[in-house]
């Protein structure tokens, strides 16, 4: 642990001397990044001679050079040290901090700025790719959080903004999730028309298919995306199946002769298939299915039932599904919305594409991680 100082307003060093530059304390040291396919041979990947701590693995490298370096490769605006990338990161931080008058007078902004940096550039934390790829980036958006929940109501132009802020979401290498359930089913009439809405499922097609484009048109990250039903939505049968359909279709094409490979050139005709899928479930629900009782599926407009079914047929109707195609899983609605932390601010509806956050639509959440290891002590304990 390096000195802090002590006098009124000036920041405290932990990890680094006062006045010192985190960089002074690492050995640097030059390493070429060469991304090898396994299968054909042939580089996917390469930038020579750059510049890391003499710690950093070779797998860590790769990923900092291919994934998080910015810049055209081969031109003098590519970044090719971490020391550029912590750079453009910190030094935007540091600089909206000032702005907004986060910091104290005196050394504070300065010691935080020199101690993030040794934090960064010696692992002991990260944070998420979206940081790496967007802050302090030229002509890119200073989106920041890897996770995001969206909202949706049953209109065109609420389900139109939802393709354009889930876009949005992708093209800046972040993950989106939302619940469809507040759009009507497809056995609900329309308003005017006198025909049956289209239901969510047909909706999930568009999303679908822009998430696969984004995902397959930019290099930055893949699209993350998870699309959630409730347990008493009409549509909830065809939503539990719609994974499993059509990967039965992708193996009668391939058979067929059809290029159903990875990013294969028959591939995109299979849907749903970017997204993760998740069943929302409330208590009333399993006691039902350990009751062996009735389940009613109720209209979205106006709350009829549409349809009873078996709570058990529907519970094994998942868990055939789930185990035939790994989708869909399960979200506990009643269990989430009990140890919700913000309850007075709205219910929780759905989760982000992993399903570790949880909370209010239209929300976001800045994920980091600390490396343990490099807190430990001899002694087993922990230096943090």
């Amino acid at each position: 642990m390096g000195q802090t100082t002590s006098k009124a307003g000036a920041g405290r060093r932990l990890f680094t001397e006062p006045k010192s530059k985190a960089y002074d304390q690492l050995k640097w040291v030059k390493r070429d990044s060469v991304i090898t396919n396994p299968m054909t041979g042939k580089n996917v990947f390469e930038q020579r001679d750059l510049e890391f701590p003499e710690g950093f693995s070779m797998n860590a490298i790769n990923i900092v050079a291919q994934k998080y370096f910015t810049g055209t490769p081969g031109t003098d605006e590519r970044e090719s040290s971490l020391k550029h990338l912590i750079d453009r990161v910190v030094d935007t931080v540091v600089r909206q901090g000032i702005q907004e008058g986060y910091f104290a007078e005196g050394t504070e902004a300065e010691d935080y700025r020199e101690e993030l940096k040794y934090v960064l550039a010696t692992q002991r934390a990260a944070f998420n790719s979206p940081v790496w790829f967007n802050i302090g980036a030229p002509e890119r958006a200073q989106q920041a959080s890897a996770c995001f929940i969206l909202g949706v109501q049953d209109t065109m132009e609420s389900i139109l903004n939802w393709y354009v802020e889930e876009g949005m979401i992708f093209k800046g290498g972040s993950g989106a999730g939302i619940n469809l359930s507040g759009i009507r089913s497809s056995v609900e009439p329309l308003s005017k028309s006198g025909g049956t809405a289209s239901g969510p499922l047909s909706f999930m097609r568009g999303a679908d298919s822009s998430a696969g484009a984004i995902k397959s048109g930019g290099k930055t990250r893949r699209a993350a995306k998870m699309v959630i039903l409730n347990v008493d939505h009409p549509d909830v049968e065809d939503f539990i199946w719609a994974k499993e359909r059509e990967e039965e279709k992708a193996r009668a094409l391939q058979a067929a002769g059809f290029d159903m490979s990875l990013d294969g050139k028959d591939i995109y005709s299979v849907q749903y298939q970017n997204a993760n899928n998740s069943v929302r479930v409330t208590d009333e629900f399993m006691k039902a299915v350990e009751a062996d009782a009735d389940w009613d599926l109720k209209a979205v407009k106006d709350g009829r039932v549409v349809k009873t079914v078996k709570a058990r047929d529907l519970m094994r109707q998942f868990a055939e599904a789930a185990w035939k195609c790994a989708d869909p899983g399960m979200q506990f609605d009643t269990v989430i919305n009990k140890w919700h932390t913000t309850p007075n601010a709205g219910r929780i509806n759905g989760s982000n594409p992993c399903s570790e956050y949880m909370h209010l639509d239209n929300s976001a959440c800045n994920l980091a991680s600390l490396n343990l290891l490099k807190f430990l002590k001899d002694d087993g304990s922990f230096d943090i």
